[in-house]
């Protein structure tokens, strides 16, 4: 008797690559002990959150005898919470966003899927740029939407005219996330201008709105000073969906936002039907005591330099190895070329020196692999030998 849908079954089957070496760390780590196994395979950020949140955290504790202190918030978020987004994102858009255009979510993740239930039709495509974040096809496919990947450049900077190729009469939004999830890559606003003249034009041909959902939890973590253009500048039809997981180290807290363009056209008709997903997807709300958190810590960060130094320092140590990278200008993850065309073959050398990393093929790319460098600095420094030994042995 078959218990679950042929589509679950088969997304079973291929399960998250991530998750796989995740669950492969435990057992090494079991059998040789936490400081003898690099773990580079998950994103999950091991600085604590600033001091800020500590001390929001005592001062909701005091307000817990008051009635509804955590009780059903509006749909689309607490109005402190989307009063202190929208200055936040009115100064990282340079745009003024009004509260109105701000919808509090269960996270990015959470902020994507309700955008998808409210704009797309069975059949509708979205495109994004390879390398890309393995859960956009499922966020896509939950509501009858088709990922299509297009490939980027080969130092991942956007290929345009393979944009202008995959854009059809199906097409109904294009993800862009910068800085980038998995190569750091940080898009400059010549190439989002150019993105934006596609979309204009193809608006015009095939009568219908095309979104750019700009996916930004990483905006902050930009260690060179990087321009990160302000998508609500570039394109109307723009969306900014982001997350305080990284730049508070908040990510079992599950808080996000969308953030819609004040100059789309009839903006109100997309926020209503936002709301409503938000809300009947089973979200209801955003948990409550992350919007207060961020009513009152919305400007606060962790210390960027923390990943700046370890970045720089797995650089040294991939440069020392010989294997070939572009050093990512953003978020917390190498990129890195196979030294063997199947990077499988690599992957497996890395294991057998007690180095946990993610196959290329994960994000849509076979023949690099993804290092996460959230990880402490001592953690970086003692994979040194076994990233030596692994390239000698591969």
């Amino acid at each position: 008797m078959q218990l679950l849908s042929d589509e679950v079954k088969g997304f079973l089957g291929n399960s998250s690559m991530i998750r796989r070496m995740f669950e492969a760390g435990i057992e090494l780590k079991r059998k040789y002990g936490e400081d003898k196994v690099y773990d580079f395979s998950l994103g999950n950020p091991d600085l604590p959150p600033p001091p800020e949140i500590k001390k929001a955290m005592l001062e909701i504790a005091e307000a817990s005898d008051q009635p509804f202190a955590f009780g059903y918030m509006p749909n689309a978020g607490e109005n402190a919470a989307r009063q202190a987004l929208a200055e936040l994102i009115s100064g990282e858009q340079d745009t003024v966003v009004p509260p109105a255009n701000i919808i509090v979510t269960c996270g990015a993740a959470g902020g994507i899927n309700a955008f998808f239930r409210a704009t797309l039709t069975p059949g509708d495509e979205v495109l994004c740029i390879a390398p890309y974040f393995v859960e956009y096809g499922f966020y896509a496919g939950n509501f009858g939407g088709v990922l299509k990947p297009v490939m980027s450049n080969e130092d991942f900077s956007l290929n345009i005219g393979n944009i202008a190729g995959a854009i059809t009469e199906k097409t109904r939004a294009i993800i862009l996330n910068s800085p980038n999830n998995p190569t750091g890559k940080i898009y400059c606003k010549e190439e989002l201008d150019a993105v934006a003249e596609l979309l204009y034009a193809a608006r015009k041909k095939y009568g219908r709105m095309i979104y750019i959902v700009s996916d930004e939890p990483y905006r902050f973590l930009n260690y060179d000073g990087d321009n990160v253009p302000s998508m609500f500048g570039v394109y109307d039809g723009s969306v900014v969906i982001g997350s305080f997981s990284k730049t508070l180290s908040l990510p079992g807290e599950r808080i996000g936002y969308i953030a819609v363009n004040p100059a789309l056209e009839n903006a109100a008709e997309l926020l209503g039907g936002l709301t409503l997903t938000n809300r009947t997807l089973g979200f209801v709300n955003a948990p409550v005591v992350a919007q207060k958190l961020i009513a009152k810590c919305s400007n606060a960060r962790i210390d960027l330099d923390v990943y700046r130094r370890r970045r720089n320092l797995m650089a040294e140590i991939l440069t020392e190895a010989g294997i070939e990278f572009t050093m990512p200008g953003g978020a917390f993850y190498f990129f890195p070329k196979s030294p063997v065309a199947d990077e499988r073959i690599f992957i497996d050398a890395l294991l057998k020196e007690r180095i946990l990393a993610v196959p290329g093929r994960g994000f849509g790319l076979p023949g690099y692999f993804r290092l996460a460098f959230c990880v402490s600095e001592k953690t970086i420094a003692d994979s040194r030998e076994s990233f030596l030994k692994a390239m000698k042995n591969c």
